[in-house]
């Protein structure tokens, strides 16, 4: 009996396409986490969009739509890995721009080593232990539905137009600030803050994740915001400078200088949790993968790319990581030591983030934490090899930065390996479109992150740059880096958030020991720490949307509107934010596309238009979902 006749998978009109949503999708993501400091899985909207390109061709399948789809998650993951750390280079001063060369050098080499390592573990996570993979499910159930794509795509272009439209008013007319806000200063000298960012974006990343996620990264901020900057104000600084502060500006001066490093320590031992927890599946994926053999009666639902090819890519990838690092210390010893730090990190953490995305889905993907572990060692282990220098500081980061991309990789990889199971995909056919996704996305990186750097700016806003990315993740590694070889790294605050995390471990432990539906993960605490208040407002309200859809009906599924609803206000926020930068580039002037004063109004208009959108996207999450449409 002849095998059954597996459809096409790799042709030129896919790969074409997941070429193209690959550098489209990593822009749009690259603004996202400069902007918020989170990043979304791209899966979903791009198998809309796949689904819908590509009925226009006669001949079209479902596993077709899977390869443009793992395309342009990879493009995104790794738009992901470097924009939480390259940006750092520069907050530190190190480079003026993003060069080009380095970056499809750093992102490039790391996001395809992040490919590498997780082939050893499909076998194990997503075959042996049947993890859940929750982004991975659901992007296979919008597969499913492939034969009928014509209304999501519908949804997903309507909430596109919707949220740039929105960004345009905010941003570029200026119709309205981005940030709603208000302070106090009490009589005991406490600095209290409250405000709430105007972004449909954020709202949509709390859709997405849910109200688990989204509440705990809420309590991050409470703890920050609520409690930390009120005590740290009225115990440990003057009260007369309190008194003459102005009370917005003062509660964001102890946040950046004081407060964010307990999400520093918090992260730190996330990671090293999430690394524990996970050592027995490591070893056995290992093990599973080379006892693996591919001969010809191996379906080829099974047949990953062959570990030998896949160990002698990881050792050609390591020697330009070795000549890079060599080249910023000048110390072939050092280049050593950096590059052997790099290896082991990156491994053990693509597995720790492959291991958590199948847990709890990629938007808990611990890349932040794995990345401030690696940078805190690295910066240690530099310190003592080669002092204190400023090649030192950037050193450490671009050995943070091939990690956040091959972990970044990783978690969202192993979710498209996941869909493809589901799907009676080859695995080697995704893994090596997952590489041409990373080096698609690596291509356009450097020109999209110079793009936004002139135009909006990273790091705090001034008066001179009032728009500017604020880079969360990429700020705090900077000041990890530069803390450790500056010797002024306020490692008390790290330690207090390390018993934070360790606290809320144990409370997620007794959850788990309870057969809980709710779970704590720690890293979502950690990031909320980590942000400023404003963005984990919208993100909390949009978790409270989810929930009421999931309490109503059965609506809010992966395939369902109200996801492709959020997702496309992701994408068209973003996708705006980077057009409107093109102007101010050419022209030099930030208000360029400023509409006459008369036009403008205060904050009180951007709640309206919000509360709009938050009506909007509970209407169409509470439609039927795509399959019974």
């Amino acid at each position: 009996m002849s095998a059954p006749l597996v459809p096409p998978q790799l042709t030129p009109k896919a790969i074409i396409l997941g070429i193209v949503l690959a550098m489209l999708l990593a822009g749009a993501n690259a603004y996202l986490g400069l902007f918020a400091g989170i990043t979304v899985s791209a899966s979903i909207p791009a198998a809309v969009i796949s689904m819908g390109l590509l009925r226009l061709f006669r001949d079209s399948n479902i596993l077709e739509n899977n390869i443009v789809q793992t395309a342009a998650s990879a493009g995104e993951s790794v738009a992901a890995g470097a924009i939480f750390t390259l940006p750092a280079l520069i907050l530190l001063g190190y480079w003026k721009v993003f060069d080009y060369a380095w970056v499809c050098a750093i992102a490039g080499l790391g996001g395809l080593l992040g490919v590498l390592f997780t082939i050893p573990l499909r076998r194990s996570l997503i075959v042996e232990q049947s993890l859940p993979f929750p982004e991975g499910t659901a992007t296979a159930e919008v597969l499913k539905v492939g034969d009928r794509p014509g209304s999501g795509i519908r949804i997903l272009g309507l909430a596109a137009l919707v949220g740039g439209v929105i960004k345009f008013a905010e941003t570029g007319l200026r119709i309205w600030p981005a940030t709603a806000q208000a302070g106090m200063i009490s009589n005991s000298g406490g600095v209290f803050y409250f405000g709430t960012n105007l972004s449909p974006a954020l709202l949509s990343v709390g859709y997405i994740v849910g109200l688990n996620i989204s509440s705990l990264i809420f309590l991050g901020g409470v703890i920050s915001w609520a409690v930390a900057i009120p005590v740290y104000s009225t115990w440990f600084m003057d009260p007369a400078t309190v008194a003459e502060a102005d009370s917005i500006s003062l509660a964001y001066t102890i946040w950046s200088s004081k407060i964010r490093y307990l999400g520093v320590g918090a992260m730190l031992v996330g990671g090293i949790w999430a690394l524990i927890s996970i050592r027995g599946s490591i070893i056995t994926g290992l093990r599973s993968s080379l006892q693996q053999s591919a001969s010809d009666s191996t379906p080829h639902t099974d047949r990953d790319a062959p570990m030998r090819y896949v160990l002698i890519g990881i050792a050609l990838l390591v020697i330009p990581i070795f000549l890079l690092y060599q080249s910023i210390v000048g110390s072939v010893g050092v280049g050593l030591a950096m590059t052997l730090v790099m290896v082991v990190a990156g491994f053990l953490f693509s597995a720790v983030a492959g291991y958590m995305a199948g847990l709890v889905g990629s938007s808990q993907n611990p890349v932040s934490g794995v990345t401030i572990a690696t940078i805190l060692f690295a910066s240690l282990l530099l310190l003592w090899l080669s002092g204190a220098t400023a090649a030192a500081a950037a050193a450490a980061i671009m050995i943070g930065a091939v990690v956040c991309c091959a972990a970044a990789i990783a978690g969202d990889n192993m979710q498209d390996l996941k869909a493809g199971y589901l799907l009676g995909a080859t695995p080697w056919k995704q893994q090596l479109m997952q590489g041409i996704g990373v080096i698609s996305a690596v291509l356009v990186m450097a020109p999209i992150l110079n793009l936004l750097l002139v135009a909006y700016g990273i790091g705090p806003a001034s008066d001179a740059q009032p728009n500017s990315l604020t880079a969360p993740q990429a700020t705090l590694m900077a000041s990890v880096a530069d803390g450790v070889l500056g010797g002024e790294l306020p490692w008390g605050l790290i330690g207090i958030g390390a018993l934070i995390g360790g606290a809320i471990i144990l409370i997620d432990l007794a959850l788990e020991a309870r057969g809980s539906a709710v779970r704590a993960p720690v890293l979502a605490v950690a990031v909320g720490i980590s942000l400023p208040l404003e963005l984990s407002v919208p993100i909390m309200l949009g978790g409270g949307i989810a929930w009421l859809v999931e309490q109503g009906s059965q609506a809010r599924t992966g395939s369902g509107p109200g996801i492709l609803f959020a997702a496309g206000l992701i994408t068209g926020e973003a996708l705006l934010g980077i057009l409107m930068a093109i102007p101010i580039v050419i022209s030099g002037d930030p208000s360029v596309l400023a509409a006459p004063g008369t036009w403008q109004s205060g904050p009180i208009t951007g709640l309206l238009v919000l509360a709009g959108v938050i009506f909007s996207l509970w209407y169409v999450a509470q439609q039927k979902p795509l399959e019974s449409a």
